[in-house]
């Protein structure tokens, strides 16, 4: 549970440089938005950072439930590697999709990350692996299958203010790499 914890300390440091920052109007350094090139930094700080005490504590707890299971199967380099790319991703998708679907809009949270830790638990069991050798679906299908699991588990999540797409993002590149296998060390 060290890279899980490592992580929720990493979001708690963020939180307190974030109150500290709204002392003197810049608490919105964090925040990931369009363009990304004007601040390319906040792709990462942005996965941290929350908007919310409540926000991260939700965060915090939907970590603690997968975190600790990827990590038994992964190094903590991996482990933190992946946080931060998939939680990067899902990041940019919101708003460079979000922005295209609405008006532009910035995005905090580690949930992205959280839902591509979860993803790479259901594709990435024995069970699931076991289902996908005797189905013999093609890349295309798995592809397909693991986009639709991916709208299916960010419904899940549907409220006002909530960054679905990074939800979704997130899920789907959980789900590949946990196909892949890709955080397993043999």
């Amino acid at each position: 549970m060290r890279a899980t914890f490592e992580t929720l300390a990493a979001a708690a440091l963020v939180g307190i440089a974030q109150l500290a920052l709204s002392a003197v109007g810049l608490a919105g350094l964090f925040a990931l938005s369009t363009p990304l090139a004007v601040a390319p930094w906040t792709a990462v700080t942005s996965v941290y950072a929350h908007g919310s005490i409540g926000h991260l504590l939700a965060n915090a707890i939907a970590l603690l439930l997968v975190g600790p299971l990827v990590e038994r199967r992964t190094t903590r380099l991996r482990f933190h590697a992946f946080v931060v790319g998939t939680g990067a991703l899902a990041g940019i998708a919101q708003v460079t999709l979000g922005g295209l679907l609405g008006p532009p809009s910035a995005v905090l949270g580690l949930s992205g990350a959280v839902f591509a830790l979860g993803g790479y638990l259901l594709a990435g069991n024995v069970v699931s692996a076991t289902l996908f050798d005797r189905l013999r679906l093609s890349s295309r299908a798995q592809f397909a299958l693991f986009g639709l699991a991916a709208v299916v588990l960010t419904a899940t999540t549907a409220a006002p203010g909530v960054a679905l797409i990074a939800h979704a993002t997130g899920a789907f590149c959980g789900l590949v790499a946990g196909r892949a296998g890709l955080l397993d060390v043999r």
